[in-house]
This record gives C-alpha cells, sequence and structure tokens, in this order.
C-alpha cells in the first residue's frame, strides 16, 4: 500500500512537471540544443521558449531584410556592436540591416547551440552562425559567435544589444 502511494505521488509529480525538472536535451528545427536542469521552472521554460522563439525571429528578419518585424524584437534603446568594437546605435544599425543580407552574394545562414541565459528580467542568448558568401567567384566560408542582450519590462523581452565576435 506505501508503495503504491509512493509510485502514485510520483506520477502526480511527473504529470503536474513534466520533463521540466529533469535533465534534458532539446532539438529544434534550427539543430539548436538547449539544456534544461532542476531549477528550471515554469515561468522560465516560458521564458527560454521565448527567447529562443526571438532568437529565431533575429536570424529570419536577418535573412529577409524584415526591417518591420524586427523593429518589433529590438528596444528602443537598442545598439549593436561589430566585430571591430564600434557601437551602433539603433537607428545606424536599422537602416544597414534593410539590406544587410544579399542572397545574390550571401549564399548560406544558419545559426546553432543556443545557449540562454536567464537572469531575472535579463537574459543571455548566444549562438554561433554559419555562413558562406560568393566574392570573386569563390564560394567563402565564416563563422561568428553572437551574445544578445534581452531585458524583460512589461512583461515582454526586447533585444537591448547584439555582440558579434568572430
Amino acid at each position: 500500500m506505501k508503495t503504491k502511494l509512493v509510485i502514485n505521488k510520483l506520477l502526480t509529480v511527473a504529470v503536474i512537471f513534466p520533463l521540466t525538472m529533469i535533465p534534458f536535451q532539446v532539438k529544434s528545427q534550427h539543430s539548436i540544443t538547449k539544456t534544461k536542469t532542476m531549477e528550471t521552472n515554469a515561468s522560465q521554460t516560458t521564458d527560454m521558449a521565448q527567447l529562443s522563439a526571438l532568437n529565431a525571429r533575429f536570424i529570419k528578419n536577418f535573412v529577409t531584410n524584415d526591417t518591420v518585424s524586427h523593429n518589433q524584437i529590438i528596444h528602443k534603446d537598442f545598439i549593436y556592436i561589430s566585430m571591430e568594437g564600434k557601437i551602433v546605435n539603433r537607428d545606424e544599425y536599422m537602416k544597414r540591416w534593410a539590406h544587410g543580407y544579399n542572397p545574390e552574394v550571401d549564399k548560406s545562414f544558419e545559426y546553432k547551440n543556443e545557449v540562454i541565459r536567464i537572469f531575472g528580467n535579463m537574459a543571455l542568448v548566444r549562438s554561433n552562425t554559419y555562413y558562406s558568401w560568393l566574392e570573386n567567384g569563390k564560394i567563402n566560408n565564416g563563422k561568428t559567435v553572437y551574445t544578445d542582450t534581452y531585458v524583460k519590462e512589461n512583461g515582454r523581452w526586447w533585444c537591448v544589444q547584439a555582440r558579434l565576435r568572430s
């Protein structure tokens, strides 16, 4: 009887906290790997899903030069820090964003190894990008690591800073 009661309690816990309390890995359609640990609670799981979706949208906006969608996810005080360390304000960044990806030159672009770290109402989203471009008739390949900083205001995540590293 006591064993049956313990099993029922474990089943109840498993139903209430499905897998978010057990370390595991999830691969999304973009080959992104996320590790969730016992500390992950329901709110963090929701935040992680929102941040991962924003990250995917950020990349999609880049590849499609979608400034309308991109304006909806970057903060009014957003800054970009280039690979050379140059700080670019939001307005200049958005001007460049409108034509940053050229399918005639840029041949591929993907991101992998997404890592999301949440610190209260602030989060870091980091991924590796792999890309290729055509130059003088030759295909070249590159890789960067980016870290985007998000802040949660009024229940919504906004990207406040993007930083690229080669």
